[in-house]
């Protein structure tokens, strides 16, 4: 049998290299081939491993090497420290000293050669992983905390910048900001005019954005032509675009799930925001619009070109997996089923009819005394606010429409100024000329509107009356108009059923918990 190297690149030797050092793995492999050439060991085989996981099932070729340890494919692993097979935790830890110790693979090191089989040596081996560990967490601590203070300070710390910056090197200081990058910066405030503004006096959306960016050949950030509605939401959403650095947006949420460790980046909604000392992109008239048209616009669960058929849709959530709950006709059958669309969640379909009747029998008892009606008065007072709301926008049309009067009266002294090629000027002035156009259309737009209509209004209103509140459902017919009414008593349902599994103990029962947005009468 012959002997194996293990090379792996930790976080300090990629800081060392980003100072100027040699390659970390090309000056390992240089001292560890030497020390095989002066004691005679037959290297075999060479694993490098270019990640510096944290865990063994985040590094493939460690991952490889222990497989390969285990079936006695080696006398003996060189590395260069101990440290450098396993930072992880206890288990992680468990695993490699097993791996070695009933392989009896000796374990060698410039300074010294571990035998997993002798007592001392053992102790040893493994008081070097438990002193790593705690060092790693140490310096991991220490990397956190001055990464939190850059933020603080105003500096970007991400790998890879947002669409419509460059990261560039701080003079005279550590760390990094952020600096416009001039072709995208003009598409992401494109973008935001679009959302803010509309197209021509008509609101456009996420999609509608995506198709107008590819059919104008601009390319995403990693060069493709095709662009998504969700890159247009994270564009609408990135504080960064306003001069803001962001901190914990998406934290790591490690959990066990079925064996193995899971790393999961769910967005969070109470991210710490701190004042960038990089420049903004959108002006903060432009920003407000936008947060206001997303404030009022409640995401659909139905696109615009279809009708609502289930009457629970977007309220029945599976409590397993969290997803939402959809409707699935069966061909040749009036009956219609509710499912979780998560092929690995455990709960089961059930007739739609008979989860909305226990929804709607419970939401009576629950509400005994109230009753829905027609809200006259409620649409006309939100006539009164859209009004109101369409005069703010006008002003700040107003506004961007002198702003944008400036800007086109500065590209043209530049140009006659002998700042700007032709090039460039045709380039700047067609795009002020777009912003202009869709900026006078929403003015004309929203000074032929006297009232416009505000669609996401309820069309019922809640009073205290001895009624039942199933009588006034059943005699809607609309699925649509029945999802209103629910949604207007509910915050959320949540659904679970499960299948007999002698195992696991649970009983084929059907169990709905609502979230009532009413108080029960007394």
């Amino acid at each position: 049998m012959g002997y194996a190297i293990y090379l792996r690149k930790s976080r300090a030797d990629a800081e060392l290299e980003a100072q100027g050092e040699l390659e970390t793995l090309s000056r390992h492999s240089a001292v560890l081939m030497e020390y095989a050439r002066r004691n005679s060991l037959d290297i075999t085989e060479i694993y490098k491993e270019i990640v510096s996981g944290e865990t063994i099932s985040a590094r493939p070729v460690m991952q490889q090497l222990l497989y390969a340890v285990e079936h006695n494919r080696y006398k003996g692993v060189l590395v260069m420290e101990i440290e450098r097979l396993a930072r992880g935790d206890t288990i992680d830890q468990g695993i490699v000293a097993q791996a070695f110790k009933y392989s009896n693979t000796l374990i060698i090191t410039p300074q010294k050669t571990y035998n997993p089989n002798n007592e001392f040596d053992e102790e040893y081996f493994e008081f070097g992983l438990f002193m790593s560990r705690r060092e790693y967490k140490t310096i991991n601590r220490r990397l956190q905390a001055g990464r939190l203070q850059s933020v603080k300070e105003g500096k970007f710390i991400g790998n890879k910048p947002p669409y419509g910056y460059i990261k560039i090197k701080l003079k005279a200081e550590k760390g990094y900001t952020l600096e416009p990058n001039p072709q995208q910066a003009e598409t992401v405030r494109l973008i935001f005019k679009w959302y803010a503004y509309g197209v021509d006096g008509v609101s456009v959306g996420y999609s509608e954005i995506a198709k107008r960016l590819h059919n104008m050949g601009i390319k995403t950030a990693t060069g493709k032509s095709e662009w998504s509605a969700s890159s247009i939401r994270d564009i609408l959403n990135n504080p960064v675009y306003s001069g803001k650095i962001c901190w914990g947006q998406r934290p790591q949420n490690k959990s066990f799930k079925n064996g193995k460790f899971v790393v999961t980046r769910a967005r969070n909604k109470y991210a710490s925001v701190y004042k960038g000392i990089h420049p903004a992109i959108i002006d903060k008239a432009t920003l407000e619009l936008v947060q206001q048209r997303k404030s009022k616009n409640m995401s659909s669960t139905c696109p615009k070109s279809k009708t609502i058929k289930n009457p629970l849709a977007g309220l029945l959530l599976c409590k397993e997996c969290g997803g939402l709950m959809q409707r699935r006709p069966h061909k040749g059958k009036e009956c219609t089923s509710l499912i979780c669309p998560n092929s690995k969640c455990t709960n089961t379909s059930s007739d739609l009819s008979i989860i909305e009747n226990a929804i709607v029998g419970a939401l009576s008892k629950w509400l005994t005394g109230y009753k829905i009606k027609q809200n006259n008065k409620h649409i006309e007072s939100t006539n009164r606010e859209c009004r109101h709301n369409n005069r703010e926008i006008l002003n700040q049309c107003n506004t961007s429409l002198k702003k944008i009067s400036n800007k086109i009266s500065k590209i043209y002294d530049a140009y006659e100024n002998g700042l700007y090629t032709t090039d460039i000027f045709k380039e700047r002035l067609c795009s002020a000329n777009a912003e202009k156009k869709i900026i006078l259309n929403t003015i004309e737009r929203l000074k032929s509107k006297s009232a416009p209509t505000n669609k996401n209004s309820s069309n019922f209103e809640i009073c205290v009356e001895p009624s039942s509140i199933a009588t006034a459902y059943y005699k809607i017919k609309s699925p649509a108009k029945r999802n209103e009414m629910l949604k207007l008593l509910a915050e959320k349902i949540e659904y679970s059923k499960y299948k007999y599994i002698k195992s696991s103990k649970k009983c084929n029962s059907l169990i709905i918990t609502i979230y009532p947005k009413l108080p029960q009468l007394e």
